[in-house]
C-alpha cells in the first residue's frame, strides 16, 4: 500500500457525499512526523531536546515509505493486512444498508452506490493513518530510549496535532510517562508549541 494524499473525512449519506472540515487526512501530518522521527534518532549527549527545523527538506511519497521501512521493515505487509480487514468492514457496511427500515428502496440504493464510490478513498485514508500511527509509535519509542525531555516546533496546527498524538502515545500503557504541552513565545516573538516529557 502506497502513501498518497486522500482528502478530508467524507460524510456519506443517501442524499450525497460531503467532506468534514477539520477532519483532515493523516497524510498531511506524516511528512513532519517522519522528519521528527529521523531527527531524534540519534544519541543525545547533554541537551535532551529537539527543535523542529522549518528548513527541513520536503519528502516525496516514496521517500516517506522508505524512511518508515527503515524502522519497520514489514510496515507494508502490516498496512496491507489492516487494509484488507478494513475493506471487509466497508463491504459489511454496504450490505447492512438493506436492513435500514427508515430508508426507502431508492435511498438504500443511493447510499450503497455512494459508499461503493468512496470505498477506495476511505481505504487510502485508513492506510495513511496506519503509516502515521506507526511513525508516532516509533517516535515514542525513541523518546523513551534516549530520554528526550522536550520537543518543540512552530505553533502551527500541524505540529500541534503531531505533538498531541505523540503525547497520547507516551501516556498510554504500562510504560507511560507524564507529559505536558504548552505554548511559548520566542525572543523574536514567534509562538512555539512544546512537548515536555517528565521521566
Amino acid at each position: 500500500m502506497e502513501v498518497k494524499y486522500s482528502g478530508p473525512r467524507p460524510v456519506i449519506t443517501e442524499h450525497g457525499i460531503s467532506f468534514k472540515n477539520g477532519k483532515e487526512d493523516k497524510y498531511v501530518y506524516l511528512m513532519a512526523s517522519l522528519q521528527i522521527l529521523q531527527a531524534i534518532d540519534r544519541s543525545f549527549e547533554d541537551k535532551k531536546s529537539y527543535s523542529y527545523d522549518l528548513q527541513t527538506k520536503r519528502l516525496e511519497n516514496d521517500e516517506m515509505l522508505e524512511i518508515l521501512k527503515q524502522y519497520e521493515p514489514d510496515i507494508q505487509k502490516i498496512a496491507e493486512d489492516e487494509m484488507i480487514e478494513y475493506s471487509h468492514k466497508l463491504d459489511e457496511e454496504i450490505e447492512s444498508i438493506d436492513n435500514r427500515a427508515l430508508l426507502n428502496p431508492l435511498e438504500k440504493q443511493t447510499l450503497k452506490n455512494n459508499l461503493k464510490l468512496m470505498k477506495d478513498y476511505r481505504i487510502q485514508r485508513a492506510v495513511n493513518k496506519i503509516y502515521y500511527m506507526h511513525t508516532i509509535k516509533d517516535i515514542a519509542r525513541i523518546i523513551k530510549r534516549e530520554q528526550i525531555k522536550e520537543i518543540d516546533a512552530p505553533f502551527y496546527e500541524k505540529f500541534w496535532h503531531i505533538l498531541q498524538t505523540i503525547q497520547g502515545e507516551l501516556e498510554k500503557g504500562r510504560s507511560s510517562v507524564h507529559t505536558e504541552i504548552h505554548i511559548d513565545r520566542s525572543a523574536s516573538d514567534q509562538l512555539w508549541v512544546k512537548l515536555t516529557i517528565h521521566f
